[in-house]
C-alpha cells in the first residue's frame, strides 16, 4: 500500500510541475504561472477538502468491495434538509383566517373570536384578489368583523392581520414611533400604505417611552413611509437552532445508510441496485421537499458560509487575506486522520480489511460480517451528510434537480486513484486525499489550459479506468512474485 500512495503522489507531484510550466509565461519562470497563482491554491485546497471528505467516505464502502451510487443525491438531501430546517420565518402576532368577505354588507367572518380587535383599528387584508386592502374595523364581536371602506369583491379564504399606525418618523435617526407594542432587534418592521405600497426595514434598537415604541431602523424606507403609514412588527421565528439541525440533518444521513446496509447484508441486495435506488430516491425526495425550487439559508448564511468558504489567513496585506487555508481542509485533515486512526490502528479497522479480501474466511474467522458492512455504508452516508452542508454552504445556493449530480464519480473515481481496489481489502485515506488532490488538479488544468469542458468527464472515466488497469497489473505482478517463491 505504501508503494501505491508513493506512486500517486508521483502522479501528483508529475502534474503540478506540468501545469507549472505550460501556464507560466515563460514556460520556464514559475513565478509567472497562473497555476501557482495563490487564489488558484486556495481553490484548490478547498475544492480538494470538500471532495475529500467524500472520498475518504466511499473509501470505506469500496474496501468491502461494495460501491455507493447515491452520494451525490444525498450530498443534495442533506443540504435541502439543512436549509429548510434553519428557514427563517417572519410571521405577524395572531394573524386572524378568514372564513368569508361579503362586500354587500362590508363584513368578513374569521375563525374564532377576535379579542384584539375594537372600533377604530386598523387591520390588513391579505390572500385573496383583494390582497393589501388596509380597512378600518366598524365593529368586531364573536367573529364577525364590519369594515369602514367598501369591498370591492366577495373572498372565500384570506388573513387579516392588526396595523399600528406610525406616529412619527424621524429621517436623522431613523426612528419609528408607534403605539405602544413589543418588539426585539431580531425581529423586522413592515410599512404598509393604503394605496398598496409595502416595505420591510430590520430593526437595530429598541427602546419604550411611555405608551410609545420607539423603533431604530437599518434603513430609510423613503419618504413615502414617513407618514400617513401604518406599521407591523414580524416576529422571527426559526425552525431549529443550528446543532440541532446538524445534528438531524447527520442522524437522517445515518439512518439512511444503516438501511442500505440492512437491504445489502440482510437481503442479500447487491450494493449497486440498493445505492442506485437511492440516488433516484433522494433526488426525487430533494424536488419534492422543494417543490422543484432552490433553496438557500437566507440571512444565515453571512454566519454559516464562513464555515466553509473562510480562510484561515497564513499571508495578510493590511485586512485582506492574499493566502490562507481554507476552514474545510481543517475539517477534512481531522476526520483524516480519524479515519486513518479507524482503518489501521483498531479491530474494526482490521475486520473490515479482512472482509473485504475475503468474505467467508472473515466469516468463519468468527467476525459479524454483516455489521461491519453496515457500519461502512453509514459512515459513508454521514460524510456524505458532512460534505453536502459544506458544500450547500459554499454555493449558498442549492437547484435540488442539479446540485451534487456526479459527485459520486468525483469520490469513487479519487478512491480507486488513490490505492482502494474495486475487489476490496485494499485502501488508505492518505491515498484517497491524494487521489482527491490529483481529480483536483486535472479538472483545473481543464480550466487553465482551456480544454472543452465537455471532456471533463471523458477525463474522470479515463482516471477510473486506469486506476482500475493499474490496480490490476499490480494484483498479477504480486501474484506471480508469491508463485515464484513458493516454488524457489
Amino acid at each position: 500500500m505504501k508503494g501505491k500512495i508513493l506512486g500517486i503522489f508521483s502522479v501528483l507531484a508529475a502534474l503540478c510541475v506540468c501545469l507549472t510550466m505550460a501556464t507560466a509565461d515563460p514556460w520556464w519562470n514559475p513565478g509567472q504561472s497562473q497555476f501557482l497563482a495563490l487564489d488558484n491554491i486556495m481553490n484548490l485546497l478547498s475544492r480538494t477538502a470538500l471532495y475529500g471528505i467524500l472520498g475518504i467516505g466511499v473509501a470505506f464502502v469500496i474496501i468491502t468491495s461494495g460501491i455507493d451510487l447515491s452520494i451525490g443525491s444525498m450530498v443534495c438531501l442533506c443540504g435541502v434538509l439543512l436549509s429548510i430546517l434553519l428557514k427563517v420565518d417572519y410571521q405577524p402576532e395572531q394573524p386572524l383566517s378568514v372564513v368569508r368577505m361579503t362586500a354587500a354588507d362590508r363584513t368578513i367572518v374569521v375563525d374564532g373570536s377576535v379579542p384584539s380587535l375594537s372600533a377604530g383599528d386598523t387591520v390588513r387584508f391579505t390572500g385573496g384578489v383583494g390582497s393589501g386592502l388596509v380597512l378600518t374595523v366598524e365593529s368586531a364581536t364573536d367573529g364577525r368583523i364590519v369594515v369602514r371602506e367598501p369591498l370591492a369583491r366577495d373572498e372565500r379564504d384570506g388573513r387579516l392581520v392588526r396595523i399600528l399606525p406610525l406616529q412619527a418618523f424621524a429621517t436623522d435617526t431613523l426612528t419609528a414611533t408607534l403605539p405602544a407594542t413589543s418588539a426585539t432587534t431580531s425581529d423586522q418592521l413592515q410599512l404598509y400604505r393604503r394605496d398598496g405600497g409595502v416595505t420591510g426595514q430590520k430593526i437595530t434598537a429598541v427602546q419604550t417611552r411611555g405608551d410609545q415604541l420607539l423603533l431604530t431602523l437599518a434603513r430609510d424606507p423613503g419618504p413615502r413611509y414617513h407618514s400617513e403609514s401604518f406599521a407591523v412588527v414580524l416576529r422571527r421565528t426559526q425552525r431549529c437552532s443550528i446543532p440541532l439541525a446538524i445534528l438531524i440533518v447527520l442522524g437522517t444521513a445515518s439512518g439512511l445508510g444503516l438501511i442500505h446496509g440492512l437491504l445489502i447484508t440482510r437481503l442479500r441486495l447487491q450494493p449497486f441496485v440498493v445505492t442506485l435506488c437511492g440516488l433516484l430516491i433522494y433526488r426525487g425526495a430533494s424536488r419534492w421537499l422543494t417543490n422543484d425550487n432552490p433553496a438557500g439559508f437566507g440571512e444565515l448564511q453571512s454566519v454559516l458560509g464562513p464555515v466553509a468558504s473562510g480562510r484561515v489567513g497564513l499571508l495578510l496585506k493590511g485586512d485582506r487575506i492574499l493566502f490562507g487555508i481554507p476552514i474545510p481542509f481543517f475539517l477534512m485533515t481531522g476526520l483524516a486522520i480519524v479515519a486513518t486512526i479507524v482503518l489501521t490502528r483498531t479491530v474494526w479497522g482490521r475486520y473490515l480489511l479482512a472482509l473485504g479480501r475475503n468474505e467467508e474466511a472473515a466469516r468463519f474467522s468468527g467476525i459479524n460480517t454483516g455489521r461491519v458492512t453496515v457500519m461502512a455504508y453509514v459512515i459513508c452516508a454521514v460524510m456524505a451528510a458532512v460534505g453536502g452542508m459544506l458544500f450547500s454552504l459554499e454555493y449558498s445556493s442549492i437547484s435540488p434537480s442539479s446540485f451534487g449530480n456526479s459527485f459520486e464519480l468525483y469520490a469513487i473515481a479519487a478512491a480507486v486513484l488513490g490505492g482502494c481496489s474495486l475487489r476490496g481489502g485494499e485502501g488508505s485515506v492518505p491515498g484517497v486525499v491524494i487521489g482527491t488532490a490529483v481529480m483536483q488538479v486535472l479538472n483545473n488544468m481543464i480550466m487553465l489550459l482551456r480544454i472543452p469542458q465537455s471532456l471533463e468527464y471523458t477525463i474522470i472515466g479515463a482516471v477510473i479506468l486506469l486506476g482500475v488497469l493499474g490496480d490490476e497489473l499490480v494484483r498479477r505482478t504480486a501474484a506471480r512474485r508469491r508463485l515464484r517463491q513458493s516454488i524457489t
